[in-house]
């Protein structure tokens, strides 16, 4: 994506490996450059027990730091990577909010834009502004407004993850949502339709959903597992608010990603019979072999689930550096 996945929470810093911390596993994989192009030279996962990590917006996320800490030290030696010191992370996109807010005339000093913007959230966060880490970037404009993408999460809750990654000895040079890059691993692969498209990302503990227009982000949604929405029923809203708000139609492309990963038999096939039943069309599972080469040329979708985020902030960080 050329807006968010080009900017980072944090100051940017090129990075060749990538961790992703997960309600039920982390995935760390390592980007290379061969004269062919980008190869994923390295990747693995490892599963978390259920009670490990819990995403939430306030409160505890990582309840034992240790165990994941072990579980993320097994990953780097099962990958070779024991031995990387500066790292991406990316964390699921329960730990943070994000919201698209229109301006129709931005302030000249980025100072004063930030002080604008906390301005705005203060009133819809559910905790005070000043313990919360904002990251705002550009996703569309026209006719003299500007739509931006706001990032807003718990400092506590972050560093959270970055103890995790800080206790094997990592830095994590940026910090990161899953599903924005995700949206960049389908953007680095050539595979974003000029024309609206719509990607679901399934998690165990939530659903997000977001409509680009080419690689402008348009619409952004997340619901957690607590809420108790069908899939059909979040891709119809969706659907609706694309026709309505968008002025859209029919969507050029479906993409779907994490139904891999997702608890419970046959989650992958359901979700595309849900998302076929609601919008008249198939679903594509996220590949990012097009933008990033397997070693593993068997890779399954579990696979390619697990590294589509991760990759996807590699090929940002490449980009950006």
């Amino acid at each position: 994506m050329t807006a968010s996945p080009q900017t980072s929470w944090l100051a940017p810093a090129p990075a060749t490996v990538a961790v992703e911390i997960a309600a039920r596993r982390v995935t760390v994989a390592e980007l290379s450059s061969t004269s062919q192009g980008p190869v994923v030279s390295a990747y693995a996962s490892e599963p978390l027990p259920a009670d490990a990590v819990t995403p939430v917006l306030a409160g505890p996320n990582i309840a034992n730091r240790e165990v994941v800490a072990d579980a993320l030290r097994r990953t780097l030696d099962r990958a070779g990577l024991r031995s990387a010191r500066r790292v991406a992370l990316v964390v699921p996109d329960s730990a943070a909010r994000v919201s698209l807010l229109p301006f129709d005339q931005l302030p000249a000093r980025p100072a004063d834009l930030e002080q604008l913007i906390r301005w705005q959230l203060r009133k819809g966060t559910p905790f005070p502004i000043d313990e919360a880490q904002v990251s705002h970037f550009q996703v569309h404009a026209k006719a003299g407004s500007s739509v931006r993408a706001v990032v807003v999460a718990r400092r506590d809750v972050i560093a959270q993850y970055e103890a995790v990654t800080a206790a094997v000895g990592l830095h994590a040079g940026i910090v990161d949502l899953a599903s924005f890059n995700v949206m960049n691993a389908i953007i680095g692969a050539g595979a974003a339709a000029a024309d609206d498209w719509l990607l679901v990302c399934l998690a165990d503990e939530a659903t997000t959903l977001a409509v680009l227009r080419g690689s402008s982000l348009m619409f952004y949604r997340h619901r957690t597992a607590l809420d108790e929405e069908p899939l059909g029923a979040l891709v119809h809203q969706t659907a609706m608010y694309h026709q309505d708000r968008l002025g859209g139609s029919r969507f050029a492309r479906v993409w779907l990603c994490g139904a891999a990963l997702t608890a419970g038999t046959g989650s992958a096939e359901r979700a595309r019979r849900e998302i076929s039943a609601q919008l008249g069309m198939s679903a594509d599972a996220v590949d990012i072999r097009p933008a990033a080469s397997l070693r593993d040329r068997a890779a399954g979708p579990e696979v390619l689930d697990a590294l589509a985020a991760l990759v996807g902030v590699l090929l940002r960080e490449r980009k950006a550096a």
